[in-house]
C-alpha cells in the first residue's frame, strides 16, 4: 500500500514562511510610523525593502539611513535576523525557549531547513545555532562600538548592533551612510570586524561545531586538526580561503592603477581594500569602493565570486562553495576519465554531483531569465544589468548604481529574483532528499548519446 503524501510538504512550508515574513514586513514598512518623514512609503518600495531584508540581499531602492524611522529600521533588522537564521529556526527557537515539545513534523521542517541528513540532535543543534549567532553578533557589535560611539555618540550603539547583525547575516544593509562603508575603506577595525562576521556567518554552522570539536581533540588527544575534520568542513574551509585570497589577488592586480578606486593608496591599503572586496562578494553586499568604479576585469571576477557565494547551512547565498568545488572536482574526474569524483582521500556520491549540477543550472536559469527581462525594461549597460541580477540571485546586494534607478517593473523583476535566489537552493535540497527516499523500482533502459 502506497504511503499517502501530505497535502502541504515541508518545502511548501519553508517557501511560504519566507513569503509570509516578506508580506508582513512590507505592510509594516508601508505604514507612516516606519518612514523618516512620517508619510506612508509606496507599497512597492516597502515590498522591495522587506524582500531584500528577509532574503538577506542588501539591494535597496531608497536609502536605508535616511528613509526609515527607528521603528522602520527595527523592522528591517528583525527581517534580516529572520532571513539569516531562517523563519523555521526562529520559530523552533521560540518553542524551545517556551519549553514546547517539538513533534516529528517540526523536526522534519528543521532538518529540511538546514539540509541536514539526520533527525538526531536537532533541538541541541538549534540551541547552539541561535546561541552562537547572538554571541558572535554581540561581540561584533561591541567591537563596532569602538569606532561608532566616538563618531555618533549614543546612536553609535544602535548603529553597531544593526551593522553587526547585517554583516553576520550577510545582508549588507547599513544605517551609516548612503555610500555603504566607503567612508571606512581604510579603517582597520571596520574592515577586520566586518570581514570576520561575513566569513563566520557564511561558512556554515556545521563547520563551526566541527572546528570546535577538532580543536578540542587536537588539544586533548594530540590528533592533527585538519585531518580530524569532516569532509564537508575540509572542502568548505579550503574552498572559502582559496576563493577569498585568489579573488583578492585578482582584484588587487586589476585595480592597482585604477585612479577611481585604489591607485592613490599605499601598498598595505590596496591589499586591505582588495581583500574586503573579495570577502564582501561572498554575498555580504557591503562596499568600501563604488562598484561602478571597478574595472571590467574586476567586475567579472566579482561576478564569479558572487555567483559562488558562501557555504551551506549558513547565512550566505549563491550556489555555495561546496557546490562549486564538487563541480570542479567532477569536471577534473571526467577529464581524467575517472568514474569516481574524489577529494581528500574520499569518494563523493553521485547524488552530490547531481545536486551540485542542479543547483548551478537553476541559479544560471534564474540569472539568465532575470537578465533578459531586466534588459527589456531598462537601457542600462549590459555589465551593470548582469551585475544586478547575479547580485540579486546570489543574495549579495552589491550594485553598480542601478537599483535606485529601476522602474516599477524592474523592481518587481528584482524582487522575484531575490526571492527565488533565496529559496531555490532550499527547495532543490529538499527535493533531492525526498527523491533519494522514493526512487522508482522500475528503471528505463540506457541509451548512449553524444555530449560535448
Amino acid at each position: 500500500m502506497r504511503k499517502q503524501q501530505p497535502l502541504v510538504s515541508t518545502t511548501h512550508i519553508i517557501l511560504l514562511s519566507f513569503l509570509i515574513a516578506i508580506l508582513i514586513g512590507a505592510v509594516l514598512l508601508s505604514l507612516p510610523i516606519s518612514s523618516a518623514d512620517g508619510k506612508p512609503t509606496p507599497f512597492l518600495d516597502a515590498l522591495f525593502t522587506a524582500t531584500t531584508s528577509t532574503c538577506v540581499t542588501g539591494l535597496v531602492v531608497i536609502p536605508t539611513v535616511s528613509s526609515w524611522s527607528v521603528f522602520g529600521q527595527v523592522v528591517i533588522l528583525i527581517l534580516i535576523q529572520i532571513g539569516g537564521l531562517g523563519v523555521i529556526t526562529i520559530m523552533s527557537g521560540l518553542m524551545i525557549l517556551l519549553h514546547k515539545k517539538m513533534g516529528i513534523g517540526d523536526r522534519l521542517l528543521l532538518q529540511d531547513a538546514f539540509n541536514l541528513n539526520s533527525l538526531s540532535g536537532l533541538v541541541r543543534f538549534v540551541k547552539k545555532v541561535v546561541t552562537g549567532t547572538f554571541i558572535i553578533e554581540g561581540i561584533g557589535a561591541l567591537l563596532y562600538m569602538i569606532v561608532f560611539i566616538p563618531q555618533f555618540g549614543a546612536k553609535g550603539i544602535w548603529i553597531s548592533v544593526f551593522t553587526a547583525v547585517s554583516a553576520f547575516c550577510n545582508a549588507g544593509i547599513d544605517i551609516i551612510a548612503e555610500n555603504s562603508l566607503c567612508d571606512y575603506a581604510l579603517s582597520p577595525v571596520i574592515n577586520i570586524v566586518t570581514c570576520a562576521l561575513i566569513i563566520l556567518g557564511g561558512i556554515g554552522y556545521v563547520v563551526w561545531w566541527d572546528v570546535l570539536r577538532c580543536l578540542k581533540n587536537a588539544r586533548t588527544k594530540k590528533v592533527k586538526f585538519f585531518r580530524d575534520l569532516t569532509l564537508h568542513s575540509k572542502i568548505t574551509i579550503t574552498a572559502t580561503f582559496i576563493l577569498i585570497f585568489v579573488g583578492a589577488a585578482f582584484i588587487f592586480a586589476f585595480e592597482y592603477n585604477n585612479p577611481q578606486t585604489i591607485k592613490d593608496y599605499t601598498l598595505l591599503q590596496k591589499m586591505e581594500v582588495s581583500l574586503f572586496q573579495s570577502v564582501t562578494t561572498r554575498t555580504a553586499g557591503f562596499a568600501t569602493v563604488p562598484q561602478e568604479n571597478l574595472t571590467n576585469a574586476s567586475a567579472i571576477v566579482c561576478l564569479l565570486l558572487m555567483f559562488i557565494g558562501g557555504s551551506p547551512v549558513g547565512t550566505a547565498g549563491g550556489i555555495k562553495t561546496v557546490t562549486f568545488a564538487v563541480i570542479i572536482l567532477a569536471t577534473i574526474a571526467s577529464i581524467r576519465n575517472k568514474e569516481d569524483t574524489e577529494v581528500f582521500g574520499r569518494r563523493l556520491t553521485k547524488q552530490a554531483v547531481s545536486k551540485a549540477v542542479a543547483v548551478t543550472c537553476m541559479s544560471f536559469i534564474i540569472i539568465f531569465t532575470s537578465t533578459v527581462l531586466l534588459s527589456v525594461v531598462t537601457d542600462a549597460n549590459a555589465l551593470d544589468i548582469v551585475y544586478e541580477t547575479v547580485s540579486a540571485t546570489a543574495t549579495v546586494g552589491l550594485t553598480r548604481n542601478l537599483t535606485a534607478s529601476l522602474g516599477s517593473i524592474g523592481k518587481l523583476i528584482i524582487i522575484i529574483t531575490m526571492y527565488l535566489g533565496r529559496v531555490s537552493p532550499i527547495s532543490l535540497a529538499v527535493a533531492f532528499k525526498r527523491s533519494k527516499d522514493n526512487q522508482n523500482i522500475v528503471r528505463n533502459p540506457i541509451e548512449e548519446i553524444s555530449v560535448g
